[in-house]
């Protein structure tokens, strides 16, 4: 059997038995009954305007009805070369399998589902759909996709999602975060999720005395004495880093959460998603 098809055999099961991340404070889409009014929001049906409100409040209000709290989810992809790493297997393959997870638990939810890849550019986009073949061709492009050699840049990915999508979404953001991203303006618009993938390796590497390294994302190489004391300086900046960048999440009220490649995935995302 193929790692692709293993993955989403795999994912499949764990959706459709367990329901990874099916709460309903999340997923929720059933009905045609009147909720609430809120405002106006660029991409709303204008046939949905309450125009007496509308006149009241001096600003355009829309009535919500139960079949709009259908969730357009958003599965976002990083890879650039620092996930072709990883002791047991690659954070690619684990960036897959989370990417797998979250679009079973979408469709199963009846939610509408989309991709997208980013490197230091957008390599894919996949529209929304609720088609299981949707999951397979996810994955699949993770999968296959050459992260060697390549950069981030999250302000591509910040702008472009947020000219991109029209409707408020739910944005599931998956990659290593080693640099420290800014999703302020986009998490005011929509949801946004973080799930950093990690290998515990890269977080606590071993000593390893005088050695060659190749840089994933430059192919640079790098040599060195990675002594005891040389390595124990590695992780505190791993730690550090990984401070800053979680409170730079909770500043910008975006819920997250670390996902190593030797973890149970489906297990670290139920605990992410009944937290919500």
């Amino acid at each position: 059997m193929s790692k692709l098809k293993k993955i989403l055999v795999r994912a499949r099961r764990q959706v459709f038995s367990e329901m990874v991340g099916n709460n309903p404070s999340i997923f929720q889409g059933e009905g045609y009954d009147f909720i609430e009014l809120r405002e106006y929001m660029p991409g709303d049906d204008i046939r949905h305007i309450d125009w007496n409100i509308t006149a009241k409040m001096r600003s355009p209000y829309i009535k919500i009805f139960r079949e709009e709290r259908e969730l357009n989810v958003v599965v976002v992809s990083i890879l650039n070369g620092s996930v072709h790493f990883g002791s047991k297997k690659f954070k690619q393959e684990s960036i897959a399998e989370i990417a797998a997870l979250l679009s079973f638990s979408t469709l199963k939810n009846g939610d509408l589902l989309s991709s997208y890849i980013f490197t230091d550019m957008m390599v894919s986009a996949l529209k929304p759909s609720k088609k299981l073949h949707q999951v397979h061709k996810i994955t699949e492009e993770i999968l296959e996709f050459d992260a060697l050699n390549q950069k981030v840049d999250f302000k591509v990915i910040a702008d472009t999602l947020y000219k991109r999508l029209k409707r408020k979404s739910l944005i599931l953001i998956v990659g290593d975060f080693f640099e420290i991203p800014d999703f302020k303006v986009l998490a005011k618009k929509h949801e946004v999720v973080a799930i950093v993938v990690r290998d515990h390796l890269e977080e606590k590497p071993p000593v390893m005395g005088f050695s060659s390294l190749v840089d994933p994302e430059s192919g640079a190489v790098l040599e060195g004495d990675f002594n005891s004391k040389s390595v124990e300086e590695y992780a505190k900046k791993v730690h550090i880093h990984d401070h800053k960048l979680y409170d730079t999440f909770r500043k910008q009220q975006i819920r997250f959460t670390k996902i190593y490649t030797t973890s149970n995935a489906s297990v670290e995302l139920r605990r992410l998603f009944e937290g919500r």
